[in-house]
């Protein structure tokens, strides 16, 4: 049990609040769900980038799937091994494309033939081979919300099959691509089992085309996107989820790779934030916290579902929107829910909020962003400090 208060207490609101013991047991839920077959778990970085989120799965045996060269670097600083990093991403720089080639990472993950081009002209002039997969787009509908949608062709990621097979027969032929693996991720929040075994299907028939002129694939990255529960989802099971993938891979000797991100840590996280004051206006009841969409941007961004908690308190509720100070109408964290009267300084607590939470933060309206702090078999550690106003203003400079 988490003691909200004292955490409060010590570190102050806004804070993000992360059980460690949590990420684990999701971690080796999904590797022994895998584990009949040959397999990497790769977390996928940008759900929660803190260096000590990342070392912590390193050490269990993770990966990584990065989808910038700062994520790179951050894997490579919190311990992931080199040959454990892939590098995904729809527009890769010449200098990130460099830069992963010269750390000699796992594999760079192509989205386009014009992507193929560079990353073969930049390797030829390194002179060395880049190990490459190609994302295949399966038009597969994923049945989740349209910004994290990603397996339709009208999505912007990858390519379709008969591309895929023209970059393939390149690669092979080139003396400085190596092609070692596919990859397809149709979306995220994934709940149901279909779509992904279509997309897994599609893909697995394309590895044994290629097999056929003897392209002999490696890796076979199915992607993340596992759905978590934020409020009365039905979720799928690991165990469901790896045989729905495994059965489609028949007569194939690949090297399974799984990229799940918010199943990690989506529900390991928390948001704690503390009342001001509430208000209302004709009738309609508003709770302002000290937190605010900068802090925690899916309710905003998405109209993201996340149970809302008032620390200690029950009975008389009636609705209201928990609201922040940002001068946004869409700054809120939930509306018309029904909670508990609230005073000066009761704390509230965000569930679900260790995916795409701190990450996508920003210091809108010159608010710091909040401090991290990670709870390890029941003892907390700061694992990010709380920004200041110097920190924010250190790298400016005003021209006179």
């Amino acid at each position: 049990m988490i003691d909200f208060r004292a955490l409060a207490q010590k570190y102050d609101t806004p804070l993000y609040i992360y059980d460690f013991n949590h990420i684990s047991g999701q971690y080796e839920k999904l590797k022994k769900a895998f584990s009949g077959r040959k397999s990497m778990i790769s977390y996928a970085v940008k759900a929660n980038s803190n260096l000590s989120v990342i070392s912590h799965l390193a050490k269990l045996g993770a990966g990584a799937d990065c989808v910038s060269i700062g994520e790179v670097k951050r894997a490579l600083s919190a311990g992931v091994p080199k040959y454990k990093i892939i590098f995904s991403g729809v527009g890769k720089r010449d200098d990130e494309i460099e830069e992963a080639l010269r750390e000699d990472i796992l594999l760079l993950n192509l989205e386009s033939e014009a992507e193929m081009e560079r990353v073969e002209c930049i390797a030829e002039k390194m002179g060395v081979k880049a190990r490459i997969s190609v994302r295949v787009n399966p038009n597969i509908d994923p049945k989740t919300h349209p910004y994290i949608s990603t397996g339709l062709h009208e999505n912007k990621f990858g390519v379709d099959i008969e591309t895929a097979k023209r970059i393939y027969i390149h690669a092979n032929n080139s003396d400085h691509l190596d092609p070692v693996g596919i990859h397809f991720h149709i979306g995220s929040q994934l709940t149901k089992l279909e779509p992904i075994k279509e997309a897994s299907a599609i893909v697995a028939d394309l590895v044994r085309s290629l097999l056929a002129i003897k392209i002999e694939l490696k890796f076979f990255d199915v992607g993340g996107g596992l759905g978590i529960v934020y409020d009365d989802e039905t979720t799928i099971e690991p165990y469901d989820y790896a045989q729905a993938i495994l059965g489609t891979l028949h007569g194939l000797d690949i090297t399974v790779v799984c990229e799940p991100g918010r199943f990690i840590v989506g529900n390991a996280g928390f948001f704690l934030t503390r009342v001001l004051y509430e208000k209302m206006n004709d009738g309609k009841r508003f709770i302002i916290v000290d937190g605010a969409m900068n802090d925690l941007l899916r309710p905003s961004l998405y109209n993201a579902y996340h149970r809302v908690e008032v620390v200690g308190k029950e009975g008389n509720e009636t609705e209201a929107d928990v609201v922040g100070p940002v001068c946004e109408s869409g700054d809120f964290f939930a509306k018309n829910r029904p909670l508990p009267p609230t005073d000066h300084d009761d704390l509230i607590v965000v569930h679900s909020a260790g995916a795409y939470g701190f990450v996508m933060a920003s210091n809108y309206n010159t608010r710091p962003r909040p401090a991290e702090v990670a709870i390890v078999d029941g003892k907390a550690r700061c694992i990010r400090q709380r920004e200041t106003f110097e920190d924010l203003v250190r790298l400016e400079t005003m021209c006179l």
